[in-house]
């Protein structure tokens, strides 16, 4: 029989030093805010990666430690059997974060000055990454389609590339719209890269989420040329809410990219993990797929929860469906406020912390981040302060 896995529960992370409680005073200025912003859920961890590492602890000496035989084959078993892509073991090397990686990359591969494109609204690091490392940002706008789906619009990519464009960084799926990009439009965007000379940087973290029938199709996977061009990044931390552990990896099938990127990272140490990084990686891609599959179900449950609750009580904000993420974005224009009035909505008027959509760049004006990774009762209370928020709005009266 199989074990069923508590999500209801109500768990007090006060006295953990987690960010999404810690930062409220500094980020917000008040402490007294629902935090569903940042993006780590709100339950336990699957049961097989805790025991995984309290099993470690009961040795009494924590030294240098090797990767463990499985590390690479848990990596590359669980990639075949979730997305069907056969990924050879020299493609992986472990990576402190997708975060570090991006940054990693634009050292290795572009000089200040160099061009990296990037298609908000996306991911802010995507931005902020290149910026700090003294690279040039291009935006290629993602297209808003009339049903509220985006798009990615190749005719703008087309106007805003030159020569001096070294990078594309890909979301997929994208973060914050929760886009499962469709084989198509891949293959559209290698054979662009590819004949432009671009390297593209595939952030795939979100790759294990996807939900409602949608299927993660990692870019790479896609044609010759994508695998010629593409550094593939991916990790279980999202999937498993093991953020904290900091466990990535990245795959790429070019020789002569991996050799270079590989090379930098190995001289610079940065491929040596802390201890509790592959054991927790094993015991996910292992043991985890149970907890998975029971946790993608009640998320699915949460985000027709908020459409429902939202469509019923507050139709002024309309979700957009993830097709792959505990992370809904949320529309908020119908309200008619500008970027002020929005915050000041949810922070003083419901009490809530959320990513405003501006921090994801142009496109992003007027939407929040709402993280549903929670219980349902936290995420029925977080729609109820909302709800009465807006019904107190003046022009509401």
């Amino acid at each position: 029989m199989k074990e069923r896995y508590d999500f209801d529960q109500v768990i007090d992370r006060s006295g953990s030093g987690d960010l999404m409680h810690e930062a409220l005073l500094p980020r917000w200025g008040r402490k007294d805010l629902l935090p569903m912003w940042v993006a780590d859920m709100d339950f336990a961890v699957c049961p097989a990666i805790l025991e995984a590492l309290r099993k470690r602890l009961e040795h009494p000496i924590l030294g240098y430690t090797v990767f463990p035989d499985d590390y690479k084959p848990a990596i590359q078993d669980w990639i075949f059997s979730h997305h069907q892509w056969k990924v050879e073991q020299g493609w992986i090397n472990f990576i402190p974060g997708i975060v570090k990686g991006l940054g990693m990359v634009l050292n290795v591969f572009t000089r200040p000055g160099d061009k990296v494109i990037i298609q908000p609204p996306v991911y802010h690091p995507f931005r902020l990454v290149p910026q700090g490392n003294d690279r040039k940002v291009v935006f290629n706008h993602l297209k808003r389609n009339t049903d509220g789906s985006y798009s990615m619009d190749f005719d703008q990519l087309e106007q805003v590339y030159d020569k001096d464009c070294k990078v594309f960084v890909l979301c997929n799926p994208h973060n914050p719209a929760g886009i499962c990009w469709d084989r198509e439009t891949l293959v559209r965007l290698a054979d662009f890269c590819y004949d432009h000379h671009l390297l593209v940087v595939s952030d795939e973290i979100h790759c294990d989420l996807a939900m409602f029938g949608h299927k993660h199709i990692p870019f790479a996977s896609v044609s010759e040329k994508a695998a010629e061009i593409t550094i593939t990044f991916q990790a279980p931390t999202k999937t498993f809410n093991i953020a904290g552990i900091i466990t990535s990896h990245s795959i790429i099938p070019n020789p002569e990219l991996r050799s270079k990127l590989y090379h930098w990272i190995d001289v610079n140490e940065l491929a040596e993990a802390h201890i509790f990084a592959p054991i927790a990686t094993v015991a996910a891609f292992r043991h985890g797929e149970e907890w998975r599959r029971q946790l993608l179900s009640y998320l699915e449950k949460n985000i027709r929860f908020v459409e429902d609750y939202c469509a019923e009580n507050i139709p002024g904000i309309v979700p957009v469906r993830p097709q792959a993420s505990f992370l809904v974005w949320l529309n908020c224009r119908a309200l008619g406020l500008n970027h002020e009035q929005l915050l000041d909505l949810f922070i003083d008027k419901a009490h809530l912390a959320l990513n405003d959509g501006e921090m994801f760049g142009p496109g992003g004006e007027g939407f929040m981040r709402l993280n549903i990774g929670n219980p349902i009762s936290v995420v029925r209370q977080g729609l109820e302060q909302l709800s009465k928020a807006v019904a107190a709005l003046p022009h509401r009266k």
